[in-house]
């Protein structure tokens, strides 16, 4: 089988994102997961809230809300190579580079490799300008448990 056999729809990336975006951590920050194209994960914050700011005593985003963004976006890459099987971040390495200014924060993560049980993911954050102002590298499990739902992420 091909690697373009293999990979999930469209479809199923929409349903898993969306179904994600319902869960309670992902309401509580007010992210969204997507999928553009169906080859990287896009964790969306369209509005930064008061909460969600006081990196380095200003208004830009707290540094453990940037973590929890790249969690989820590196975490979700393993729904780019099969969104019916559950998954768990291993290990996530930041580098906080400028602070995350605006209203709006965006991060974006692909994968760099897979192998039987575990994926390496990179991600980068972007501010309102669509600077670059952190990265990540991940390490993520792959497990061989579906969802409970059968096809994407339980809503809690």
């Amino acid at each position: 089988m091909s690697e373009a056999e293999t990979r999930p729809t469209q479809e199923q990336l929409d349903l898993y994102a969306e179904h994600f975006t319902q869960s309670q951590t992902m309401r509580l920050l007010g992210a969204r997961l997507s999928f553009p194209q169906g080859e990287k994960v896009v964790i969306t914050l369209p509005e930064v809230r008061p909460e969600h700011r006081g990196g380095l005593g200003t208004s830009a985003i707290n540094g453990g809300v940037i973590a929890a963004l790249f969690d989820y976006a590196i975490g979700c890459t393993a729904a780019l190579k099969d969104p019916t099987r559950r998954a768990a971040t291993m290990q996530l390495s930041m580098s906080f580079e400028r602070p995350v200014l605006g209203d709006v924060a965006r991060a974006e993560a692909t994968i760099d490799s897979v192998g039987t049980s575990t994926l390496f993911a990179s991600a980068r954050m972007y501010d309102a300008q669509g600077q670059v102002c952190a990265r990540c590298q991940g390490v993520v499990k792959l497990s061989r448990m579906k969802w409970a739902s059968g096809h994407s992420p339980a809503i809690s």
